[in-house]
């Protein structure tokens, strides 16, 4: 059928031809700035909560006891390009240890944080039906261990299950430090009073005191804290900490080992609050976990690729 227009056939093939292009065009710089957006800002606080007691839900196929995605993917989100961590060093640091509440004793150890001494390590909290902070944050650092693989990183783990009990806070630190790690992150989940929702993320304070100095990672890990509330913001819709941060989902600390013994930029993420029932919802499932994971690797891979 004909269209009506006076132009030869290969002029009107060549003007389709464009405007084809030209929409690509239009498309790929629009998709490159929402991932240039990086949403809100983050910051937590650690409750103690009941021992950690159970594995993950799901049992022996739960992606929670693998550390493999639920739909068996490890492909990277929009907000990271293939190979754009080729050559960086991440420590991910899974907050607890689920066999701490087997050892009492050593995790009681006090520690030099710098400007205090504090336990070794606590067994960390749980959801109400039992499912651990330990066994929450493994599975999402491993989740984040392969998209980051995937994108060229080299992941250094300071504990994958497989150690009696910690390691101790000091020791969490020392980890990316000895590994000149580009980036460090501590994943964890808070365990605050029901109704207390949200994400935040802890950023250090300033601490110079004993053997912690601190000070000059204290305003890149700032820049880490915003690039990764962002990006855990726009990737699984969780809202930041109504309870901490003032709405910016960005809290500042000077009590934890990790932050004020670390030399490389580092800052601890709580991913929502394991005793309120909507928060416990997204946290024991595996799919939002993924999404935790992939919003954890577009907030690193933002920051190690726009310094």
């Amino acid at each position: 059928m004909s269209n009506g227009s006076t132009f030869p056939p290969h002029r009107r093939l060549r003007g389709v031809a464009l405007a084809v292009l030209a929409a690509v065009v239009v498309a790929g710089v629009g998709g490159w700035l929402v991932w240039r957006a990086t949403g809100g800002h983050g910051g937590p606080s650690h409750g103690a909560g009941p021992p950690a007691a159970s594995p993950s839900p799901g049992g022996a196929g739960d992606p929670s006891v693998t550390g493999h995605p639920p739909d068996g993917k490890d492909s990277p989100g929009p907000g990271t390009a293939h190979g754009s961590l080729r050559g960086k060093v991440v420590l991910l640091d899974p907050g607890h240890n689920p066999h701490n509440r087997d050892h009492g004793r050593e995790i009681a150890r006090q520690v030099d944080i710098g400007n205090a001494h504090k336990e070794c390590d606590t067994t960390g909290t749980s959801t109400d039906d039992g499912y651990a902070e330990a066994s929450f944050t493994l599975d999402v650092a491993r989740r984040a261990r392969a998209l980051l693989r995937h994108e060229g990183a080299r992941v250094v783990f300071t504990q994958d299950g497989d150690r009696r009990y910690g390691p101790c806070v000091d020791e969490r630190a020392a980890r990316g430090n000895e590994a000149h790690a580009d980036v460090a992150l501590s994943v964890h989940a808070d365990g605050s009073a029901p109704g207390n929702r949200g994400f935040h993320v802890i950023l250090p304070a300033r601490v110079t005191a004993g053997p912690a100095d601190n000070a000059a990672i204290v305003a890149p890990s700032r820049e880490l804290g915003e690039r990764l509330a962002g990006r855990f913001l726009a990737v699984t819709g969780s809202a930041p900490s109504n309870y901490i941060g003032h709405g910016t989902g960005l809290d500042v600390r000077a009590d934890l080992g990790g932050l004020n013994l670390s030399t490389v930029p580092k800052v601890f993420i709580e991913c929502g609050n394991m005793r309120d029932p909507k928060d416990a919802a997204q946290l024991t499932d595996a799919h939002w976990r993924q999404k935790a994971a992939r919003g954890i690797t577009e907030g690193i891979t933002a920051f190690l690729t726009h310094r």
